[in-house]
Formats: structure tokens, sequence, C-alpha cells
């Protein structure tokens, strides 16, 4: 089962992300060679029309081949024949494909399984909240004067708070205010309360947004701690390291795998995004550049740098996966 997990991970994100340079590349006319996804050697293919379309042994990974998009092509249909603004929107697709997958699947989530909303299911006897005089069915509008429009705020507030922390609730349609003194639990401040979740369209695409958006960040403020050094580079995990967490996450549920997976496209749209070369977000850096220099990078040099890129990338793949399969022994 884990092996099943574990191609869906990869498969979930190569087909967005290579589907939408695909389509892209397709409706701006530029003309696709070959689209395949997995690597490795061919186990199917089908040429049709301009396009060969196939399937390789190994699923981690694809390709939408374009014409002109490593080399010189005078076609012009070819990419770099294409207008700065074609191309970029080419590149781009690949990532804006793994986000929206993984916005669905959070949405999916959201509405499977529930949002937690800003309004109190239960509260724990003995807790802070009920010394205070709070109620199941309270809706939390601010703590200390901040709103709290999601619960994410409500948690954040009460961690951030300080000895009495003031909590505004609506209840039976008029607003009060109570002063709560939270209590700490394995370093956490707690005041002892849960949240109702809510099932409902509205709600699922709301907290599929904010969930995205959270995930995002968390990325974000991950990749700065890799450039300032407050996380190791042996933390990263590579294909190794993603099928052993898959393999941990599926003891938890298929809804811990779908959130893994939803984590894992949007990192490599994060990812594919940074302007290193080779990379989406190189090639655009590219396309900047060349349509304010002109004709100074050829088509020609610009693919040598992304080929170095490529190798530099495979080589820190390799010494990722030797760093994986050494945590696992």
């Amino acid at each position: 089962m884990v092996a099943i997990y574990a191609i869906l991970l990869f498969l979930m994100m190569i087909i967005p992300h290579e589907l939408g340079h695909f389509v892209v590349a397709k409706a701006v006319g530029v003309q696709v060679n070959e689209f395949s996804i997995g690597m490795g050697p061919k186990i199917w293919n089908k040429q049709k029309g301009e396009t060969k379309y196939s399937l390789r042994l190994l699923p981690i990974g694809g390709f939408c081949a374009m014409e002109g998009e490593n080399e010189e092509s005078d076609n012009p249909r070819a990419f770099n024949n294409k207008s700065p603004l074609s191309k970029i929107a080419v590149l781009i697709a690949g990532a804006t494909m793994n986000i929206i997958t993984a916005w669905l699947i959070l949405v999916i989530l959201a509405f499977a399984y529930g949002t937690a909303s800003t309004t109190i299911d239960e509260v724990r006897t003995g807790s802070p909240a009920a010394e205070a005089g709070i109620l199941s069915g309270d809706q939390i509008l601010s703590i200390d004067g901040k709103q709290t429009n999601n619960w994410n705020k409500v948690v954040e507030g009460i961690k951030s708070s300080d000895d009495t922390l003031s909590v505004e609730i609506l209840r039976d349609r008029k607003k009060q205010v109570i002063d709560v003194h939270p209590e700490e639990m394995e370093g956490q401040k707690i005041i002892g309360i849960t949240s109702r979740l809510t099932r409902n369209p509205a709600s699922a695409i709301g907290g599929g947004t904010l969930a995205t958006y959270e995930m995002g960040k968390s990325m974000l403020m991950a990749f700065k701690g890799l450039i300032t050094g407050g996380i190791s580079t042996k933390d990263i995990a590579g294909p190794v390291g993603m099928v052993s967490m898959v393999g941990q996450t599926s003891k938890l549920g298929i809804q811990y795998v779908a959130a893994f997976v939803a984590l894992v496209s949007l990192n490599l749209a994060i990812i594919n995004l940074l302007p290193l070369p080779a990379l989406d977000g190189g090639r655009i850096v590219f396309v900047f550049i060349r349509s304010i220099t002109g004709k100074m990078i050829s088509d020609r040099t610009e693919g040598i740098i992304h080929a170095v890129g490529m190798g530099l990338l495979l080589l820190l793949a390799v010494i990722v996966t030797i760093n994986d399969v050494g945590k696992l022994i």
C-alpha cells in the first residue's frame, strides 16, 4: 500500500505540473514535440499529430519537450520565437497547476472532515475558560483586541497572550468581554476549548484557501531558514525520504496522506519558481534579461546554462538521496 501511495504522490506532483506547461504551450501556439510522464525507458508511446505522448518506467518526473526550448530554432512555433509574455505564461503554468492541485485537495479535505470555526464546541471542565464563564456555543470575535476571523487566529492569540487575555465573545447575539487566565501544558498556553467544525462549501473553500496560504508561508520560512542557516541541509528530503514519510503518514489515515500530497505539490511549485538555472523561475529570469538585452545571450548559451544547472540539481538530488538512505539505515 505504501508503494501505491508513493506512486500516486509522484503522479499527483508530476501530471498537473507538466499538463500545465503542455496546455498553455498549445494555447499560445508552441510546438510540443513530446509530452512524457515518468523518466527512463519508455513503456508506452503514441504519436498524435506533432506530439508524441509517452509513459516511462520511473514515476519520479516528467517533461513537456517544446521546440526551441533549449536550442535555437527557425520554426515560428518554437518556444524561443514566442513573445516574452507567452514564454512566461508557459513557464509559470506548471507551478500554477501545482498550487491549484494543493488547494483543491485541501478544499476537499475541509469539506469532507470539516473546518474549524471560531465557535466553541466544548469547554473542558475545570479549565481556565470554564472558570472564566465561557460556554459552548460562544463565538470568539477577538483576543486582546485583535480580530479572530479564523481558528488559527484564536490559537495564535492564546499562545501569544500574557497572564491574562481579554476574550470578546458573541453569545445570544450580544457581545461581551471575558478575562481568562491561560494555563500551560507541554510548553503551550491553553484555555481548554475546542472548535466547532463546519461542513459546507463556503467554509471548505475558505478553510482550504487558508490552509494553502499557511502551508506556503511555512515553506517560505523554511527556505529562509536554509539560507540563514537556521535549518540544516540534512533536514532536506528527496524521493527516498518522501517515500519514507508517505509510509509514516499512511499509518495515520488517508486524509493525512492527502494533506501530505498537497504539501509536497505546493513545495514543488515554490521550488520550481526559484530563480535558478534549469528551474522555471530561472527560465523566467532569462526571459526578462533577454527582453532587455536582446540577442546578447543566444538560445544556445541559455540552453548550456540550464543544462549545467540541471546537472547541479541532479548532483544535489544524489546527495540528498544518499542522506535519505543514511537516515533509514
